[in-house]
């Protein structure tokens, strides 16, 4: 999938930066690898790398913290030949060292890492490659790509009841990032949550009465609303989900005299049941598949709200996995107990900074491999450029 990503802009294109606040495109070809190198061999087996300058030079891919601390192409970036030369010979080694190395040292902690990291960043990337100008991209075909859904129908926001509970935080049987560990149960009172995600009509709706601002994936032109696709301007589908900041998203539940879900709530509305056991899944414990909802590259854009009736929550809660993350109200922390992961310990810590918000789910360009109760995402509150949903609770 990383090929097909990387294909997506033109090959002049490559020392672009269309997000400022992100490294150019180039250094993400070179990332992956070096950090599989870096992780699986050095750290994890010992071992040597492949090129120290390459693997100092691509071994982390946090956004800097501003503008003037980002690099030129002028005086850092190699050639994408280059790149992609070392990218070929580190995917050697580090295949080989998945088919027969000791990978079980760690328990397979760091093989595991360095897969799900490469399928993080293909999402990552798509938010990059979402802000480029058209003629900067091509055009990709996916299977299940342009499934022509129509914009006209709304779907209601009905307000559905959870009994209270308990509910499971966290994993302990499986592969997770270390701010997955340890589980814990966590009560949650009574609360209504809305059956299906805020629509781009509720939020024209806000718009139009308070004056706020439209959300980055909106454009006016000539006095109508369009969406900002990945491949083309189209009509702003009104029952499509506003994909929103955390910032956005308060203000609007604010103003309906609601607000949105903590972590725990989300839990009880995606994972409860009635009887008293949680599922696996909204749907059950059936692994996810093309009817539970838009996720894993099934589209390049959002779908209608409520289009997969089959991943519906025991409680009648739609996607509540897929069509966008969704925010949550929490804080990012680790739980109580949290340890740094051996094969990458400062994945998580440095964002125990109170400026970072909890999001769960999954969005059209999250990875099947991903979804799976216990997985967190993070993001600043007015991170604009993230495939983001919401829905509010009282």
């Amino acid at each position: 999938m990383s090929r097909q990503v990387f294909s997506i802009p033109i090959e002049d294109a490559y020392y672009d930066r269309p997000i400022p606040l992100r490294n150019p495109i180039i250094f993400y070809e070179g990332h992956l690898p070096a950090f599989n190198i870096n992780t699986l061999m050095k750290l994890a087996m010992k071992c040597r790398g492949v090129d120290e300058r390459y693997e100092v030079l691509f071994a982390r891919g946090i956004d800097p913290d501003s503008v003037d601390a980002m690099r030129s192409p002028a005086d850092v970036w190699p050639s994408r030949a280059e790149v992609q030369a070392y990218g070929a010979r580190a995917d050697g080694i580090i295949e080989d060292a998945l088919r027969h190395g000791p990978i079980e040292r760690d328990d397979g902690q760091a093989a595991f890492t360095i897969l799900e990291h490469e399928q993080m960043h293909q999402e990552t990337l798509m938010y990059m490659f979402h802000e480029m100008a058209y003629e900067r991209k091509r055009r990709v075909a996916l299977a299940r790509c342009g499934t022509g859904f129509s914009p006209s129908r709304r779907a209601e926001a009905r307000p559905t009841p959870i009994p209270g509970g308990e509910v499971t935080l966290g994993a302990s049987n499986h592969f997770g990032w270390d701010n997955e560990f340890p589980p814990h149960r966590v009560e949650v009172g009574d609360f209504t949550i809305d059956r299906h995600s805020v629509t781009n009509g509720d939020y024209l709706e806000y718009v139009d009465a308070t004056g706020a601002d439209p959300p980055h994936f909106w454009l006016r032109r000539d006095g109508a609303w369009f969406w900002r696709g990945m491949f083309e301007l189209v009509p702003l589908p009104l029952d499509w989900p506003v994909w929103a900041t955390h910032d956005e998203a308060t203000a609007y539940a604010r103003w309906r005299g609601k607000r949105l879900p903590s972590e725990a709530e989300y839990h009880r509305a995606a994972f409860g049941t009635p009887s008293g056991q949680e599922r696996m899944y909204p749907w059950g414990d059936e692994l996810p598949d093309e009817t539970r909802g838009n996720f894993g590259f099934a589209n390049w854009d959002p779908v209608p709200v409520g289009s997969y009736p089959a991943g519906a929550s025991a409680w009648g809660v739609h996607d509540l996995i897929g069509n966008g993350w969704e925010w949550t109200s929490t804080v990012f922390d680790g739980f109580a107990g949290f340890q740094p992961m051996a094969s990458y310990p400062q994945y998580s810590a440095d964002f125990f900074d109170n400026s970072h918000y909890v999001l769960k789910g999954a969005s059209p360009a999250t990875c099947v491999e991903l979804i799976r109760r216990s997985f967190r995402n993070w993001f600043r509150p007015n991170y604009p450029y993230l495939y983001a949903k919401f829905r509010c609770v009282s």
